[in-house]
């Protein structure tokens, strides 16, 4: 049953996660307690696409580092402009690997 569980997990949510991070997070489901499930699947997991969407959108205005809770972060960019605009355009290329270390830091909260 466990075996499932932890498949339907991955099935439904592996795009929120970096792929070498789906065997390591496959091994921890099989060994969590029944209790613990509804934490995993009840978490607000955020979607990569969407925060980098909001990140070329918005993102002098820090909302992208706001959304996945990197205030301090979101602050910076909210006060300087997205450093001018450079904070910004390297965001573009780190915001969908921040956003999924952030789910695996969630996950890992709910787990345990």
């Amino acid at each position: 049953m466990e075996a499932q569980q932890a498949d339907m997990f991955l099935m439904q949510n592996s795009k929120f996660f970096e792929s070498h991070q789906v065997n390591i997070i496959r091994d921890r489901l099989l060994t969590l307690e029944k209790d613990k499930w509804p934490l995993v699947f009840m978490a607000d997991y955020k979607d990569p696409a969407t925060v980098l969407i909001l990140s070329i959108v918005a993102g002098p205005l820090g909302i992208d580092r706001f959304m996945i809770g990197d205030t301090g972060f979101g602050m910076a960019k909210l006060l300087t402009g997205g450093g001018c605009g450079i904070w910004t355009i390297i965001d573009w290329f780190l915001i969908q690997k921040a956003t999924r270390e952030r789910n695996m830091e969630l996950l890992m909260a709910a787990i345990r």
